[in-house]
Protein backbone atom coordinates (compact mmCIF):
# COMPACT_ATOMS: atom_id res chain seq x y z
CA UNK A 1 0.00 0.00 0.00
CA UNK A 2 1.34 3.73 -1.03
CA UNK A 3 1.62 6.12 1.67
CA UNK A 4 -0.80 8.16 0.21
CA UNK A 5 -3.48 5.46 0.56
CA UNK A 6 -2.30 5.19 3.48
CA UNK A 7 -2.77 8.59 4.60
CA UNK A 8 -6.47 8.10 3.06
CA UNK A 9 -7.11 5.28 5.88
CA UNK A 10 -5.90 7.14 8.07
CA UNK A 11 -8.95 10.40 7.25
CA UNK A 12 -11.38 8.17 6.73
CA UNK A 13 -10.51 6.49 9.91
CA UNK A 14 -10.02 9.57 12.00
CA UNK A 15 -13.39 11.26 10.61
CA UNK A 16 -15.32 9.26 12.67
CA UNK A 17 -19.10 10.60 11.41
CA UNK A 18 -21.25 10.48 8.38
CA UNK A 19 -18.41 11.75 6.37
CA UNK A 20 -15.95 9.00 6.92
CA UNK A 21 -18.56 6.31 5.80
CA UNK A 22 -19.63 8.34 2.79
CA UNK A 23 -15.67 8.80 2.08
CA UNK A 24 -14.81 5.18 2.44
CA UNK A 25 -18.21 4.67 0.24
CA UNK A 26 -16.96 7.03 -2.42
CA UNK A 27 -13.43 5.59 -2.53
CA UNK A 28 -14.46 1.65 -2.94
CA UNK A 29 -16.39 2.68 -6.10
CA UNK A 30 -13.80 4.99 -7.59
CA UNK A 31 -11.45 1.96 -7.17
CA UNK A 32 -13.96 -0.65 -8.19
CA UNK A 33 -13.85 1.31 -11.98
CA UNK A 34 -9.99 0.23 -12.40
CA UNK A 35 -7.74 -1.79 -10.92
CA UNK A 36 -4.74 0.59 -12.03
CA UNK A 37 -6.48 3.67 -10.70
CA UNK A 38 -3.64 5.51 -8.59
CA UNK A 39 -3.90 7.25 -5.62
CA UNK A 40 -2.43 10.36 -4.19
CA UNK A 41 -2.18 13.26 -1.96
CA UNK A 42 -2.62 16.52 -2.46
CA UNK A 43 -3.04 20.19 -1.25
CA UNK A 44 -2.32 19.91 2.17
CA UNK A 45 -4.57 16.76 2.57
CA UNK A 46 -6.74 15.74 -0.14
CA UNK A 47 -7.39 12.57 -1.24
CA UNK A 48 -6.70 12.33 -5.45
CA UNK A 49 -7.26 9.75 -7.74
CA UNK A 50 -5.77 8.73 -10.99
CA UNK A 51 -5.55 6.84 -14.17
CA UNK A 52 -3.73 8.58 -17.37
CA UNK A 53 -4.62 11.70 -15.92
CA UNK A 54 -6.50 13.12 -12.78
CA UNK A 55 -10.33 11.76 -12.22
CA UNK A 56 -11.10 13.66 -8.86
CA UNK A 57 -10.31 15.22 -5.67
CA UNK A 58 -12.49 13.87 -2.46
CA UNK A 59 -12.44 16.18 0.50
CA UNK A 60 -14.46 15.94 3.89
CA UNK A 61 -15.83 19.27 4.73
CA UNK A 62 -17.84 20.38 7.81
CA UNK A 63 -21.24 19.76 6.22
CA UNK A 64 -20.72 17.58 2.82
CA UNK A 65 -18.39 15.88 1.19
CA UNK A 66 -17.11 16.71 -1.92
CA UNK A 67 -16.02 14.83 -4.88
CA UNK A 68 -14.63 17.23 -7.81
CA UNK A 69 -14.19 15.51 -10.60
CA UNK A 70 -11.26 17.20 -12.56
CA UNK A 71 -13.09 17.21 -16.15
CA UNK A 72 -16.55 16.78 -15.12
CA UNK A 73 -17.76 19.32 -17.75
CA UNK A 74 -16.42 17.27 -20.53
CA UNK A 75 -18.53 13.77 -19.06
CA UNK A 76 -21.59 12.63 -19.93
CA UNK A 77 -23.52 12.20 -16.72
CA UNK A 78 -26.31 9.85 -17.37
CA UNK A 79 -27.51 9.41 -13.87
CA UNK A 80 -27.08 12.57 -12.74
CA UNK A 81 -24.67 12.47 -9.98
CA UNK A 82 -23.59 16.12 -10.78
CA UNK A 83 -25.47 18.81 -8.06
CA UNK A 84 -22.88 21.55 -8.18
CA UNK A 85 -19.59 23.28 -9.86
CA UNK A 86 -22.33 23.80 -13.46
CA UNK A 87 -20.62 27.59 -13.20
CA UNK A 88 -17.70 26.54 -14.93
CA UNK A 89 -15.88 24.96 -18.10
CA UNK A 90 -14.23 22.47 -16.67
CA UNK A 91 -14.98 20.68 -13.22
CA UNK A 92 -18.05 19.37 -12.11
CA UNK A 93 -19.15 18.08 -8.51
CA UNK A 94 -20.46 15.76 -6.37
CA UNK A 95 -21.87 17.15 -3.01
CA UNK A 96 -22.83 14.44 -0.32
CA UNK A 97 -24.87 16.11 2.65
CA UNK A 98 -25.72 13.96 5.86
CA UNK A 99 -28.03 10.69 4.29
CA UNK A 100 -27.20 11.42 0.59
CA UNK A 101 -26.94 7.75 -0.26
CA UNK A 102 -23.85 7.22 -2.52
CA UNK A 103 -24.92 5.33 -5.62
CA UNK A 104 -21.81 2.62 -6.04
CA UNK A 105 -22.64 1.74 -9.66
CA UNK A 106 -23.68 4.80 -11.19
CA UNK A 107 -20.28 6.36 -9.62
CA UNK A 108 -18.18 3.98 -10.76
CA UNK A 109 -19.32 3.99 -14.46
CA UNK A 110 -19.16 7.86 -14.24
CA UNK A 111 -15.55 6.69 -13.03
CA UNK A 112 -14.64 4.66 -16.43
CA UNK A 113 -16.16 7.79 -18.45
CA UNK A 114 -13.30 9.86 -16.49
CA UNK A 115 -10.61 7.41 -17.51
CA UNK A 116 -11.87 6.76 -21.15
CA UNK A 117 -11.57 11.25 -21.51
CA UNK A 118 -8.35 10.91 -19.95
CA UNK A 119 -7.21 8.26 -22.16
CA UNK A 120 -8.56 9.79 -25.19
CA UNK A 121 -7.20 13.35 -24.73
CA UNK A 122 -3.60 11.50 -23.70
CA UNK A 123 -3.96 10.23 -27.26
CA UNK A 124 -4.86 13.50 -28.82
CA UNK A 125 -1.61 14.97 -27.12
CA UNK A 126 0.49 12.25 -28.58
CA UNK A 127 -0.72 12.81 -31.94
CA UNK A 128 0.03 16.57 -31.75
CA UNK A 129 3.62 16.06 -30.29
CA UNK A 130 4.19 12.99 -32.91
Amino acid sequence: MTDASDRIDQLIAETTDWRGATLAAVRAAILAADPAIVEEWKWMGSPVWSRDGMIAVGDAHKAKVKLTFAHGAQLADPDQLFNAGFEGNARRIIDYLEGDPVRGAELTALVRTAIVHNQTKLKKNVKKSG
